[in-house]
């Protein structure tokens, strides 16, 4: 199975996560190709053969705030309409996504990506706590992504207060030991012909190899190119 991984971005160590998950991502025979040129890579989707596009990246127009000016120039990006099909493309042939933690943030230009993904990030209201403690629960046993998950604890970052579409349906929820309300964290949806996964932990690469984490992780991969069966 192909897989295109869409990395890089700022105060995150995606390098290091990215390695990590394509580890992971191996083990369930996934051969993965890791970019942070998030324009190339989206022609190469359009072009190659892949199974799965894994969106695990930092990305945004950056169009405001000051801390984030000295990044500005290397990591800012208003997403072309040629990436913006070929995401579409993609998922019209059946391929499936993968998108991890901070691809809520991405592409804030597209309003499509928040219906693909189910959520978006909206500044001024959604946030998350301090990276540390954070404790997992699955919200549904009926899923094979969450089949047979129990409770768990990992470090990671747990966001909050993102604007779900209506017919989301969250499988996993996460609270940091700083919150006092469960939040949604993970679902799994059908879009266009593909398969869209939603995966708001990972962090970094300590999140995704806690041996819960790295098993929904994996079980998600597979329910999205549909080699996870109920």
């Amino acid at each position: 199975m192909k897989n295109l991984i869409l990395t890089g971005g700022i105060f995150h160590p995606f390098d290091e996560a990215a390695s990590a998950l394509d580890q992971l991502l191996i083990q369930e025979g996934f051969d993965s190709e890791i970019t942070q040129d998030i324009e190339d890579g989206l022609k190469k989707l359009d072009q190659d053969r892949y199974d799965l596009l894994t969106v695990y990246t930092l990305r945004w127009s950056m169009q405001t705030g000051e801390k984030y000016e000295p990044y500005r120039d290397q990591w800012a990006l208003i997403l072309s309409e040629t990436g913006r099909q070929a995401i579409w493309n993609f998922l019209e042939r059946g391929g499936g996504i993968l998108a991890l933690h901070t691809a809520a943030i991405c592409f804030d230009d597209w309003k499509e990506w928040g219906k693909i993904l189910g959520s978006q990030w909206i500044w001024g209201k959604s946030g998350h706590p301090p990276y540390g403690k954070t404790y997992v629960r699955s919200g549904s046993e009926e899923h094979p992504i969450t089949k047979n998950i129990q409770s768990f604890e990992l470090e990671d970052e747990v966001y909050s207060n993102m604007e779900l579409e209506e017919d989301t349906v969250p499988l996993i929820y996460a609270q940091s030991e700083t919150q006092q309300v469960w939040n949604p964290v993970l679902w799994a949806r059908m879009v266009s012909n593909g398969r869209v996964i939603f995966d708001a932990l990972g962090h970094d690469a300590a999140s995704l190899n806690q041996p819960d984490h790295a098993a929904i992780i994996c079980r998600s991969a597979n329910w999205a190119v549909g080699k996870l069966k109920n």
